[in-house]
């Protein structure tokens, strides 16, 4: 199949066959002839990847030839060929989307056929980048990208349906280390945006001087540093999305700026007096509870109200059940293919000490302990000794956590255990409580275990 389709328009017959004839020369190519404008028009609904169209026609200017062309598809290259030799023809052309003006000369083959390399090798880099967006779009299948089986995961999911389907604001907060930015580029891969830009940026990361320039763009000169001229994120996501993360660290002074850009919709460069209209979906995230920030004057209400839109909070890890060990399993896999070991497992015992953890760090946490433990391992079963916690003692952490009364009593207990080396007597004495409460409870943490 060939990987170019050329239409020739040209009124001269002989000249239509000399052009057919080089255009040819390669077989990667094939050619169709129209000796007027309108016959072009008229079969465009074929696609052509290329049309080389002569200046002057019996119908119409290649001006306006050019113009309906485009109007047609914008992503059809256009090569106007003509004996006009005035630099501002070409210049006027070529502003108007054609790829090359060409002179009716000497050289004329040798022209063509580099075109004709230079546009392959084009539309090759575009069906590249194709094919790797259709591998994003299947990377970023949201209910394979966020691991897990639990109520609080599967009423994400709800949100992020319902935020793919819309063009609303979005709000993820949510506790360092549980996906805020997974579930941005679910929402934005999965929407009518997938095939636009995705730009993100941390607003906690970028010194307070430069965020205005980062969002906003600046001319050359207009600070120290400033050596060229710089599109901001706002420009550089036009037609995509723009991901805010840690909105809630940003300075009030900024705050008011990024306010006006949303509502103006434009933005104005440092350093510049003219403003550059944007279209781009915004999603913000952050680990800070926004509304106690407007009560206490460090978030402006009304940045708050524009840009809350559907609020999407991210459960902790220590609230997700179950999906604890499903995504240990998932973090142990791919460690495994990722650097050629054989397939791990847990041990009863290792799944029992990953369930008594709080993960302060939630997801981040686990996965950096998963992967460690996977190093640690001698054998193909990770055993509780190769899981190393950043705290030892899981007990004053879980007093602060939200968690059932069997719950806490059970992580209790597990405490003391580890604390006197698994004698269940001792452990029972300091508890107050009888043997067969200790076994009771963990008899009912290991059918929990195997649902």
């Amino acid at each position: 199949m060939p990987q170019l389709e050329m239409f020739v328009v040209e009124d001269d017959e002989w000249y239509a066959e000399f052009i057919s004839y080089t255009l040819s020369l390669d077989q990667d190519v094939q050619v169709t002839k129209f000796l007027n404008g309108e016959d072009c028009i008229k079969n465009l609904k074929s696609d052509p990847d290329v049309v080389t169209i002569d200046y002057r026609l019996p119908d119409m200017s290649g001006e306006t030839l050019l113009k309906r062309i485009k109007e047609f598809n914008q992503d059809i290259e256009i090569v106007v060929i003509s004996e006009q030799e005035k630099i501002e023809i070409a210049v006027e052309l070529l502003k108007l989307g054609a790829y090359d003006y060409i002179v009716k000369t000497k050289d004329i083959r040798e022209r063509l056929l580099n075109v004709i390399r230079n546009l392959k090798k084009q539309s090759n880099l575009k069906k590249q980048l194709v094919n790797l967006q259709h591998e994003v779009e299947k990377k970023y299948d949201f209910e394979k990208l966020i691991i897990g089986q639990s109520k609080p995961i599967k009423k994400i999911f709800s949100l992020i349906e319902k935020a793919i389907n819309t063009n609303i604001s979005v709000t993820i907060t949510g506790e360092t280390g549980t996906g805020k930015d997974l579930v941005a580029k679910a929402i934005h891969y999965n929407s009518d945006r997938k095939r636009k830009p995705f730009v993100p940026i941390n607003m906690a990361a970028i010194p307070k001087e430069l965020v205005e320039s980062e969002l906003f763009g600046h001319e050359r000169g207009a600070f120290t540093g400033a050596h060229i001229n710089r599109k901001g994120k706002f420009e550089e996501a036009n037609g995509g999305t723009l991901f805010l993360d840690e909105i809630g660290d940003m300075d009030l002074t900024l705050q008011a700026k990024l306010l006006r850009a949303l509502q103006e919709r434009e933005v104005t460069p440092v350093g510049s007096n003219k403003s550059i209209r944007f279209s781009c979906r915004i999603l913000v995230a952050t680990n800070k509870n926004l509304l106690q920030k407007v009560k206490s004057g460090t978030f402006r209400d009304d940045l708050y109200y524009r840009l809350f839109g559907l609020g999407i909070s991210m459960p902790p890890l220590r609230e997700r059940d179950n999906d604890i060990l499903i995504l240990a399993k998932h973090f142990m896999k791919s460690y495994c293919k990722e650097n050629s070991q054989p397939i791990k497992i847990l041990s009863r015992d290792a799944q029992k000490k990953l369930m008594s953890y709080t993960y302060p760090g939630n997801v981040r946490e686990l996965k950096s302990v998963i992967e460690l433990a996977v190093v640690l391992s001698n054998n193909t079963e990770i055993e509780p000794g190769d899981i190393n916690f950043s705290e030892d003692d899981t007990l004053p952490e879980m007093i602060n956590r939200e968690l059932t009364l069997r719950e806490h009593n059970l992580r209790i207990v597990r405490s003391y255990l580890k604390k006197y080396d698994g004698n269940v007597k001792e452990a029972a004495k300091k508890l107050d409580i009888g043997f067969s409460t200790i076994y009771r409870m963990l008899k009912e943490e290991e059918e929990q275990l195997n649902i």
